[in-house]
């Protein structure tokens, strides 16, 4: 590791003014080997954020913060931002409780423009404070910095679309790091680029325009061949015809690894008026050969060795719910050819690589597109498939009113498979899958199951095939109890049948999804107490079991509710909904997450924290009865 001569003492990104280019290249090289060796601890998004350091000095150069403002898209690039923006000390604690968020945030930091996690909302936020800053008078910049994959999503168009119509001054940065839509690049495009920029050419432009369009005949035509003169030369050397169509002076590619052109080429769109899109060519994991190599594998990184880029293999364990999810569907297509695998640009995160490759027909990768994803299922359930979507909890909240509208409100067998529901650790509160029960369970015709362990996964994706109508099922990040599952497919469940899986007479524990193991724990610690509790497993969060959930309550008069999931809107709720549908009574104790944001933290941390661990239950259910758990103790009081 180089020693630090220039990081530690480096306060403000003013500061950065004062540095020569050879400086700031040293710098490029410190503020990359101080990722490295914290990531290579703490794990994070490596590959972009070592991809874009550069950048991020060039723009903290020319257009430093909290004055300006810098809108990051998702944030995995954002390491090196909070590393020049005073974040150096804090940097070891990055994605750890209580620690430096992974992503922005604006009440880490001043620097922090906007909070971000989820893709494709740079251009619609940037575009919003350009909007604020012009009504309120302001003098600052605007810049999004949004990569080649967030363009995927429709939201970025939707921004675009926007700013070419407002034509008011904002810099969009496309980082581009795959070179999926940069088919000329070369020296020359860069080249004149740049110069096309400079303040003689955009000068001698504007004089241009006004002498052609002031000529008495032939002016305006004359004019316009000028134009088309000039984008016919754009789109020969460069693709920047699309971006000029939404109304963007369009500037590049831009070598995004090469400081002096990076500054020439930010110093000149500083002056520029209204829109404008800069393409920066970047390479993931650039200065550190492994990432380089593998930038897949370094997206998103647990702790490797920051010399050889050594990844410890993983423990020998249990598969994860992702892998026995993407072997199950793969054995269902394999007995069913309408089956029909889609996720919004995570095959690997959600475990479908395998059946991609011997499906790829039956396989669609739709990019960052979860509303599409929704609705090109809903037509192929429309001619008779099954198709499975397969998103993360978090991001299918992205697409609420194609769930309703297109697959609910039309009653068609659709699936959905909710990974990473619950509590999902380091990523912090814009990835915790702990809203899905509430945005959900309300949704006409939809069945909704919670599988408690690998097992029940595999039972609810069956059930899911079988059912003429919306299915959805969720499931954790992590892995699996370690249960050993047949080579056969397992039979479906009735649709709203509940288990009973202990015995008690003391109260009922009513736990879903992954709280029912933790569950199970809190009553047999309990029960070394003196307490019998009951646990029993519903399944299914929607229809719920009525039968046996109206006499559990019957039957001991206390019920205590526990899901990985907020209490407003959630399952306890739809407990208290039923009881009070049936007109009972009982003591019921909700437990689950609180009316907030749950921040980042190991998924064991933050169950202890908020008491959903066997800890954690028992102790709440144990304050109902403290007169018992004294005696049991022998350390009753005297009267």
């Amino acid at each position: 590791m180089i020693m630090n001569r220039l990081l530690p003492n480096l306060h403000s990104p003013e500061e950065l003014r004062g540095l020569s280019l050879p400086e700031l290249e040293t710098l490029a090289e410190e503020l990359r080997q101080e990722i490295i060796q914290t990531v290579a601890v703490t794990g994070g998004h490596l590959a972009s954020s070592l991809g874009v350091v550069e950048l991020t000095l060039a723009l903290q150069r020319v257009f430093p913060t909290p004055h300006n403002k810098i809108v990051w898209d998702v944030g995995h690039q954002a390491y090196a931002h909070k590393l020049l923006t005073g974040r150096l000390k804090e940097f070891g604690s990055l994605r750890q409780l209580d620690g430096l968020s992974g992503f922005p945030k604006r009440s880490e930091s001043a620097h922090d423009a906007f909070d971000v996690g989820h893709s494709s909302t740079s251009i619609s936020a940037a575009l919003g404070m350009v909007a604020a800053r012009d009504t309120l008078g302001g003098t600052e910049k605007v810049v999004a910095v949004i990569g080649d994959g967030s363009l995927t999503a429709g939201l970025a168009f939707e921004g675009l679309n926007h700013a070419g119509h407002l034509k008011k001054d904002l810099i969009v940065i496309l980082n581009d790091n795959e070179m999926s839509i940069s088919p000329n690049v070369g020296a020359l495009s860069s080249f004149l680029s740049r110069k096309m920029t400079s303040d003689l050419f955009v000068r001698f432009k504007r004089e241009t325009e006004s002498f052609l369009t002031g000529l008495p005949r032939f002016g305006k035509d004359l004019l316009n061949i000028a134009r088309r003169a000039e984008d016919s030369l754009k789109g020969f050397l460069t693709p920047g015809m699309l971006f000029e169509g939404f109304g963007f002076n369009y500037v590049g590619p831009i070598n995004g690894h090469h400081l002096d052109e990076l500054l020439e080429t930010l110093e000149n769109v500083s002056k520029l008026r209204g829109p404008v899109l800069i393409h920066v060519l970047t390479r993931k994991g650039k200065g550190f050969l492994p990432a380089e190599r593998n930038p897949a594998l370094f997206h998103g990184v647990g702790p490797f060795n920051p010399v050889t880029g050594e990844v410890p293999a993983a423990k020998a364990g249990p598969a994860s719910y992702t892998a026995v999810f993407g072997q199950t569907l793969m054995a269902l297509a394999e007995g069913d050819k309408r089956v029909v695998a889609i996720t919004a640009a995570m095959p690997e995160g959600t475990g479908l690589t395998p059946f991609a490759a011997a499906f790829p027909e039956r396989f669609y990768d739709v990019g960052i597109a979860e509303q599409h994803a929704v609705t090109f299922a809903a037509g192929l359930a429309c001619h008779g498939l099954r198709p499975t979507v397969a998103i993360y909890s978090t991001f299918l909240q992205r697409a609420y009113d194609n769930v309703l509208h297109d697959v609910c409100l039309q009653n068609l067998p659709v699936s959905f498979a909710l990974d990473r529901g619950g509590l999902v650790g380091a990523d912090g509160p814009t990835h915790h899958g702990v809203f899905d029960y509430a945005y959900l369970r309300h949704l006409p015709n939809l069945v909704f199951m919670a599988p408690r362990d690998e097992d029940q996964l595999r039972r609810s994706m069956v059930t899911a095939l079988q059912h003429d109508g919306p299915f959805a099922y969720r499931y954790p990040r992590g892995n699996g109890l370690g249960l050993e599952l047949s080579e056969n497919l397992p039979e479906p469940l009735a649709i709203g049948c509940g288990e009973r899986l202990r015995e008690g007479a003391d109260g009922v524990i009513i736990a879903v999804g992954s709280a029912v193991h933790q569950a199970l724990e809190a009553a047999q610690l309990l029960e070394e107490e003196g307490l019998q509790l009951a646990v029993v497993d519903p399944r299914f969060v929607k229809p719920l079991d009525r039968a046996l959930l109206t006499a559990e309550a019957q039957r001991t008069g206390l019920v205590v509710t526990v899901e990985d999931h907020v209490l407003q809107g959630g399952f306890g709720s739809a407990v208290l909904e039923l009881f009070a549908d049936e007109g009972l009574s009982p003591t019921v104790l909700r437990l689950g997450l609180p009316d907030a944001f749950v921040e980042q933290g190991s998924q064991v941390e933050l169950r202890a924290r908020y008491g959903l661990d066997a800890k954690g239950i028992a102790g709440s259910i144990r304050q109902l009865f403290p007169e018992r758990i004294s005696r049991h103790l022998g350390c009753a009081t005297a009267p």
